[in-house]
């Protein structure tokens, strides 16, 4: 793992896969034994998800090549972007006037 970062509901990863492992090898893998952790360490988790899969079935992947720095860069910012893009909505749907919430369905 080169680099990765945890949002509320989805996690990117930026890998390097020996040539010996197959991509679902190692996605299979990486879900299998996060999902052991996260429940031993979260036992409520355990009763909301049952016997249902803490992941989802599926999964994105793209080679990085020259990119693998400006991927790497955008997976450690990520969380920060997505602060700021929060704020600036949450902004917007406060009165300028009045520093009054507004209602999103009237717009």
């Amino acid at each position: 793992i080169i680099e990765a970062e945890c949002c509320p509901d989805h996690i990117h990863m930026l890998l390097e896969i020996p040539p010996k492992y197959s991509i679902s090898q190692t996605m299979g893998y990486l879900k299998g034994k996060s999902s052991l952790i996260i429940f031993d360490r979260h036992a409520n988790l355990k009763y909301k998800y049952g016997n249902r899969h803490f992941w989802c079935r599926g999964y994105y992947v793209d080679t990085a090549g020259k990119n693998a720095k400006k991927i790497q860069e955008y997976i450690k910012n990520q969380l920060k972007e997505d602060y700021m893009a929060d704020q600036i909505s949450i902004k917007e749907f406060v009165d300028p006037f009045t520093g009054e919430q507004v209602n999103k369905s009237k717009k």
